[in-house]
This record gives structure tokens, C-alpha cells and sequence, in this order.
């Protein structure tokens, strides 16, 4: 061992910092040992659908037990008719833990009818989750403002559940918890809320999957909603619980997740928002991505139809990363002979779901639902 002159010490010798812009000091090291070991490989995993059960179980291990599940008891508190479709009001048992405000539209006529679970984005704005794809009724004014200025900076003026309903799709839309009438932390509580759920043998990101599970059981409980047509589509981190429940609920036929994906290692970098905590804690399954990457989960929903678009002015995600995660999931695709099942696609714009995207997103679910 060497012993240096205390006095005559360069700096450079030993460690001066730990942490540096939120992450650790050898952050550069962490991400080069991952390797990403349950990724499709068809040198490793020659059975693609023994691939997707292993795969499969251990995203479910990861987002820790389930809350406990019990009878959904909806009750209807309000309807509002819409022209061509009802607007309900309705509360749920989402687990045996909350229950829940739900917004529901259902088309007139006998049915039976394809259905969409719309999954709200994350934004930043606690104020409003549900109502930030479905139009609300019924409630302050100020919540409806809200929700009016947002669908008109994201969503391209309208909302995406009224759109779809007119199209004759049954659409459904809860809250995250944190959100609207599940609210309480808002921006500056989410680590607290999300550091108290491990503590408490839970976590937050599981919370919210397992949520979205039960919610598509509660549209199969209809016999006016056609089983093995229900979709998934969302903005942001409706993107994420887009392509995540597409992956892991066989019922589930189609997802539409717009403006988040990309691989994580290129999302791990300084001044990503990634890596600023706060919103992270609704995507971190405790151990999950030292063995998959976002496009490895995702690939889990092969061979259905995916449709997945990011924007080249989004900040949030750069485009080399981007592309990276979409070439690795059209490689999956293509070795199921699936192809044609993925889109994926770069819009000239920013975070956002344009009424151009919707359109032909809407075309599209028309054609794959």
C-alpha cells in the first residue's frame, strides 16, 4: 500500500464526488454491464413463445404482488347523452384498495362494439388525468378549463375519446393515482408517494400496471363490448402503459402509444428528464430494466399490432435512441414474419398527439382492431 503526504495530495487521487447532475459518478459503468440478458434473441430464446412466457413473468415479478382484486361493483352516478353516444360517470372497484371515478362512453345502438382503454399521459398537470382524454361534465369549472387548455396544447383541440366513441368505439378512462380526484401528491410529492409505496412493499409503476389490468376487465365484463376487441392507446405515459399493457394482458388486441420510446441507455444521460426523478417513478419496476430495455418489453406484444410514433422536435427522447428502440422491436416483428403488424414513425413535431396523428392513427385502429 502506498501512503501519500497528506499535505502533497493530488486531487486527482482519490474521489472527490459521488453524484454529479443526479447520477452517480460511474453512471458511464453501470450502463455498460447491462446487457439486457431476457432481450428477444433467437440464438438464446429459439422458442418465441417461451420467450414471451418467460419474458412475461418476469416483467409481472417486477412490478411486484398485485393489489388484491375483488368485484368491480360499478355504479352509474351520471349519464350525459352525446348525439350519437351516452357520456356515464361511473365509480369501480379498480383493486380491493381504491375506488375509483371512471368516465365512460358508450355508442348508441345494440352493439355489440370494439372498445378502446384510453390511458391518460403524465404532463406534469395533477389536476386532471381522465378528463385529459375524455370531455368531463358535470364538474368546476375551473377542472373543465383545464382540461380544455390541455387538449388544445396536446391533443390537437379535441379529445381523443369523444373522437373515438362518434367512431363507434366504447372508451373508458380512469385516473392515475395522483391524478384529479385521485390526487394528493401532485409534482413535488411524487418521490415521497413513490419512496412510501416501497417501503410499503409496493411500488408506484406497479401500482398503476396492475390498475390498468383491472381496468380491462372491467370493459370484458360487458356484453356489449366485442371480447378480443379491446385496444390501448395513450400520450407519454400513456405511451408507456400503452405498449406495457399491449405486452403483458393477452387481452389486449392493439395499441396505439404515442411519443415514448426509446432505449434507456440513451435516455440515461444528464439533463434527461429521465434521470430528474419526479415523473421516472411511474416506469421503474424495481430490477426490471437491468434485464430488459423499453423495446424488449414491448416486443412482448408480438405479433399484434403496434402502432408506436415519437416526434423529431420532442425533446424528451432523442432521435438516435428512438430509432435504436424501433429498429430493435421492428427486428422482433420480422422474425415472427409480423412485419406488417409494426408501425413505427417519426412526425415532425413536438410531445404532442396532433389531429394529423390522430387521424391516421384512428385510420389505422379502424383496420387492426
Amino acid at each position: 500500500m502506498t501512503r501519500m503526504n497528506d499535505n502533497k495530495t493530488p486531487s486527482d487521487q482519490y474521489q472527490t464526488t459521488g453524484v454529479k447532475n443526479g447520477l452517480p459518478v460511474f453512471y458511464e459503468k453501470l450502463k455498460e454491464r447491462i446487457d439486457y440478458p431476457y432481450a428477444y434473441d433467437p440464438e438464446k430464446f429459439p422458442d418465441f413463445d417461451k420467450w414471451k412466457k418467460i419474458a412475461r413473468n418476469k416483467v409481472l415479478d417486477c412490478m411486484l404482488p398485485p393489489p388484491p382484486f375483488f368485484d368491480l361493483d360499478p355504479v352509474i352516478l351520471e349519464e350525459e347523452d352525446r348525439g350519437s353516444y351516452t357520456a356515464r360517470k361511473i365509480i369501480i372497484n379498480i383493486t380491493a384498495d381504491s375506488r375509483v371515478l371512471s368516465y365512460m362512453l358508450v355508442p348508441k345502438g345494440a352493439g355489440p362494439f370494439p372498445a378502446v382503454l384510453l390511458l391518460h399521459d403524465h404532463g406534469a398537470r395533477f389536476d386532471i388525468g381522465k378528463e385529459k382524454v375524455i370531455k368531463p361534465f358535470n364538474i368546476e369549472a375551473k377542472k373543465i378549463e383545464s382540461s380544455e387548455q390541455w387538449i388544445t396544447e396536446y391533443y390537437g383541440g379535441r379529445y381523443i375519446g369523444d373522437e373515438l366513441a362518434k367512431r363507434g368505439y366504447v372508451c373508458f378512462a380512469t385516473d392515475m393515482l395522483n391524478w384529479s380526484d385521485r390526487g394528493g401528491a401532485g409534482f413535488d410529492g411524487q418521490q415521497a408517494l413513490a419512496a412510501n409505496l416501497y417501503m410499503l412493499g409496493t411500488s408506484f409503476a406497479g401500482i398503476i400496471a396492475h390498475e390498468d389490468m383491472n381496468a380491462v376487465k372491467f370493459l370484458l365484463s360487458f356484453d356489449y363490448i366485442i371480447p378480443g376487441k379491446i385496444a390501448a392507446m395513450g400520450l407519454s405515459v400513456g405511451s408507456y402503459r400503452t405498449w406495457q399493457l399491449t405486452a403483458i394482458s393477452p387481452d389486449i388486441c392493439c395499441g396505439v402509444a404515442v411519443c415514448l420510446m426509446a432505449s434507456l441507455k440513451g435516455l440515461m444521460v444528464p439533463f434527461n428528464n429521465m434521470t430528474l426523478g419526479t415523473s421516472a417513478y411511474t416506469m421503474i419496476h424495481p430490477g426490471l430494466h437491468a434485464l430488459m430495455d423499453y423495446p424488449d418489453i414491448a416486443s412482448l406484444a408480438c405479433p399484434k399490432p403496434l402502432m408506436i410514433y415519437n416526434g423529431l422536435q420532442d425533446g424528451l427522447f432523442p432521435i438516435p435512441c428512438v430509432e435504436d428502440a424501433f429498429d430493435k422491436m421492428r427486428r422482433v416483428w420480422a422474425s415472427q414474419g409480423a412485419e406488417n403488424k409494426l408501425i413505427t414513425k417519426l412526425w415532425d413535431v413536438a410531445h404532442v398527439f396532433s389531429y394529423e396523428m390522430q387521424e391516421e392513427a384512428f385510420n389505422w385502429l379502424a383496420s387492426n382492431i
